[in-house]
């Protein structure tokens, strides 16, 4: 007969197997909670369609330069909103630069289902766009916020653009997840991948990193080491910001100061 404490071991083994088989079958929903939010565009923006290549229309929003301005490609957090997105951009917007604001698939009404490839398809699409409106990729910058920084990384290594902004970056998605479930082995759970730390070091654009040091849902060290990968990086910490830092107005000024300087 099985003792109390064999029983309790057995149920709890079984609880256990069944938590990594829901989140490995669900993972998608925890790590994309996509709002479904229609936003209209802000004043000087009009709405535009992004067409990928497997076929889905979705929303964005779009001011075009003014003068001799470079052009935003903006890519926001796995939570982000276009509204969240306009307000993260705003000096830019403000100042003439062009600005693509990007939704993704599965977001704010789109269609498809949101995933890793799939984001990469969605950020070909924007990049596509910026080309049609006669937008040449070395006058393009590339921003990501959060999850956004792995599609803004992978549309930098593919189409080189001017410059690279990460706000809050992730180095890779499973060691986001190892650090907020330490007893799940989620490296070998989790389909996607979003590895930064993979891909900075062929980059030859400059980057910024922009990091807040009270960040709890991707903690500072996730900058940090992709400042040290990358060759040319400027890393700046935000004392006592979290993972809003993108909204901020201390690091929307440094994004526009650090532009500026760039000269381009």
């Amino acid at each position: 007969m099985l003792t109390l404490a064999v029983r309790a071991v057995i149920g709890l083994t079984a609880v256990y197997v069944v938590a990594l088989a829901l989140i490995y079958v669900f993972q998608g929903r925890f790590i994309y909670p996509a709002p479904q939010e229609v936003d209209a565009p802000a004043p000087g923006f009009e709405a535009v369609t992004l067409r990928t290549s497997d076929g889905l229309a979705l929303n964005a929003h779009w001011q075009p330069p003014e003068a001799e301005q470079p052009s935003v490609v903006y890519f926001h957090g796995n939570g982000g909103t276009l509204r969240g997105a306009t307000d993260a951009t705003q000096l830019l917007w403000t100042q003439g630069y062009g600005v693509l604001l990007v939704n993704y698939r599965g977001y704010g009404g789109n269609p498809g289902e949101p995933s890793e490839e799939g984001f990469y398809k969605d950020g070909r699409a924007a990049m596509g766009f910026l080309k049609a409106q006669g937008i040449a990729a070395a006058r393009s910058i590339v921003i990501g916020n959060s999850i956004g920084s792995g599609t803004a990384t992978q549309m930098a290594q593919e189409f080189g653009p001017a410059a690279l902004i990460l706000v809050a970056p992730l180095d890779s998605l499973p060691d986001v997840a190892a650090n907020a479930l330490p007893i799940v082995p989620v490296r070998s759970l989790l389909r996607d991948r979003f590895a930064n730390i993979e891909k900075l070091p062929d980059l030859e654009m400059p980057v910024l990193i922009q990091h807040g040091t009270a960040d709890t849902v991707v903690p500072i060290e996730h900058g940090q080491r992709l400042a040290r990968a990358a060759r040319k990086a400027t890393f700046l910490t935000f004392d006592g910001f979290g993972h809003d830092l993108v909204f901020r107005t201390e690091s929307k000024i440094a994004r526009a100061e650090w532009l500026d300087r760039l000269r381009l």
